[in-house]
């Protein structure tokens, strides 16, 4: 019997532990095409652990992970990137001293057709080339709102653009499913309204978006599903109005304070 439709991610009871001590137990979830799934809980119960896990930082002790069917459990990073996986980190990973649209340029070198020795000789495809990237960076750039701060040192900018050009630089691989952690922590108010249009966006693009956020408001508002952890353990999945009102998650994680916060996002 066939079964149905593949789902762009499929995460099949992945686990890891430190120590004897489980960080993530048996998590299973899917995602699919243009969807924005989110993992909330309390600090320290495993969601950055997740993510390491799917995108081959760690080595998973149990489970399985599919990317449009095709097993990448414990691939290296770089590999994964290549078959349509980006992310970001919880800590900012900037070029601090290159430009806005350096840092971006860097994200687009999987896509470039001029080998190492062109660069080394200096021949004329390799200026073309450059071109072409810096077009592609500029595209982002606005894309994430940072055209016009494209030349300005990204020491220099301020945190939320910070987190918009990281971004920016993971969708210059051009990917099928792109895992942010923590996009609007440290953000303003202004900023994480401005980071909520730019993950719907990106959904509307056909990209998946798995999402590590404390921000209810912002996780309410734009979630299509959403996974609690924990402990490690999954502790309650599915439509944000329903993970919501769950009474588990309410004692474990959101509280009445958060509940109420979470139902005013989601109307």
């Amino acid at each position: 019997m066939n079964g149905g439709p593949t789902s762009l991610l499929d995460v099949s009871d992945i686990g890891i532990a430190f120590g004897g001590l489980k960080a993530v137990d048996r998590v299973s979830f899917k995602v699919e095409a243009g969807q924005v799934f989110s993992i909330i809980g309390p600090n320290g119960d495993g969601k950055t652990t997740l993510f390491n896990l799917v995108t081959g930082i760690y080595r998973a002790s149990q489970g399985k992970v599919r990317l449009a069917g095709e097993d990448i459990t414990g691939l290296a990073p770089h590999l994964l990137v290549r078959r349509g996986m980006a992310r970001t980190f919880q800590n900012l990973q900037v070029f601090f001293r290159m430009s806005a649209v350096e840092n971006v340029m860097v994200g687009c070198h999987l896509s470039e057709r001029t080998s190492f020795l062109a660069d080394l000789l200096g021949l004329p495809a390799v200026g073309r080339q450059n071109r072409v990237t810096r077009e592609r960076a500029m595209e982002l750039l606005d894309k994430v709102g940072l055209a016009p701060l494209a030349d300005a040192s990204a020491g220099a900018l301020p945190y939320g653009a910070l987190k918009r050009l990281e971004i920016a630089r993971a969708l210059a691989a051009s990917p099928k499913i792109l895992l942010l952690d923590e996009p609007a922590a440290g953000c303003n108010p202004v900023e994480t309204e401005a980071m909520d249009h730019l993950i719907a966006d990106i959904a509307r693009s056909g990209v998946a978006v798995v999402l590590i956020e404390h921000d209810m408001k912002l996780v309410m508002k734009i979630s299509d599903r959403v996974l609690v952890l924990a402990q490690g353990r999954p502790l309650a999945e599915g439509p944000p109005r329903a993970v919501r009102d769950n009474p588990d998650v309410i004692a474990a994680y959101l509280g009445d304070h958060g509940a109420r916060e979470a139902d005013r996002a989601h109307g």
